[in-house]
């Protein structure tokens, strides 16, 4: 009897010891935090709401900034949306610029990526959005040359195929951790799949929201561009950003952000975001936001989330 049980022992100790081995693995599986919360790690990337920094390079107290935060600073917060502005400066070179360079030049393109590619490298578990705007209506391989010279194309996000990625076939922020591929990257126009097929079209994928509003309640929630598209094909991005008008030049409304950015009340992240959905029958995917240190933010962002 003795013996048997040796032998059974022998047998069944390794086993059990690999048994062992493999829970912590599959426990850390279900318990990795994507996008600072494990219950998002299941969900389609098209089904995660997410608010965001509007303008995210131009960092000050001027009226031509949008930002009291740095770019890293903003994705150390929590923010895994940036949009920015790009236009060509006096030597053609894609910079990151306000409305021109000749306003707010805050430097190249490149140096912008770099910034972005450093923090991804530093936070794996981490899946970012970033809009550019194309104001010099450059092409995709134009862009393409900052994107390879920041070293940044390891993380971006490929569709498999020219076909838009529909709303039901992303993959979940899971699978795009665990493939590498943590930076969905889009162009609001000039985008050339053929070309660059790593820089995705705006418009294909996404409507918008009016932008530069100036009513401080935000009592509307149409579909402002692009114009004629469907709704229920693709996702949204709500622009909850308030201007103010000085002498008809629109400028940030800072002075109204603790409000605009709060995550309940009239003009609130949460009232235009429940109005949005009950237009379109589901929250938004994103919401660009001014000075995003204001307010409660990410207390919204968990509302849209259920968390």
């Amino acid at each position: 009897m003795h013996k048997v049980t040796g032998f059974l022992s022998a047998l069944l100790l390794p086993l059990l010891s690999v048994g062992t081995l493999a829970a912590p693995s599959t426990t850390a599986a279900r318990t990795l935090a994507c996008n600072g919360n494990a219950a998002l790690c299941d969900r389609l990337y098209s089904n995660v709401s997410q608010v965001g920094a509007h303008d995210s390079p131009f960092v000050g107290s001027w009226v031509t900034d949008n930002q009291d935060l740095s770019v890293t600073a903003q994705l150390n917060a929590g923010i895994r949306f940036l949009q920015g502005q790009t236009h060509l400066n006096a030597f053609q070179k894609l910079h990151m610029c306000h409305t021109s360079c000749w306003e707010l030049d805050v430097g190249h393109l490149t140096v912008y990526l770099t910034t972005i590619r450093e923090w991804l490298d530093n936070n794996p578990n981490e899946v970012v959005t970033l809009l550019l705007t194309n104001g010099a209506s450059q092409s995709a391989t134009k862009f393409a040359g900052s994107f390879v010279d920041s070293g940044i194309t390891k993380y971006v996000y490929t569709p498999p195929s020219s076909a838009k990625v529909e709303m039901g076939s992303w993959p979940t922020l899971r699978e795009m951790i665990a493939s590498g591929t943590r930076l969905v990257a889009f162009l609001d126009s000039g985008a050339d799949y053929s070309t660059v097929p790593y820089i995705l079209d705006e418009f294909t994928y996404f409507f918008e929201t009016p932008f530069d509003t100036t009513d401080s309640t935000f009592s509307e929630c149409t579909l402002d561009r692009p114009s004629g598209s469907s709704p229920n094909s693709k996702m949204y991005i709500v622009n909850h950003f308030l201007d103010t008008s000085i002498l008809g030049i629109l400028i940030p409304d800072t002075g109204a952000d603790e409000g605009t950015n709060a995550a309940t009340g009239t003009g609130s992240i949460g009232a235009q975001s429940n109005l949005c959905s009950s237009i379109y029958g589901r929250p938004p995917n994103f919401v660009l936001l001014d000075n995003f240190d204001r307010g409660q933010p990410f207390v919204a962002q968990n509302t849209l989330n259920g968390l």
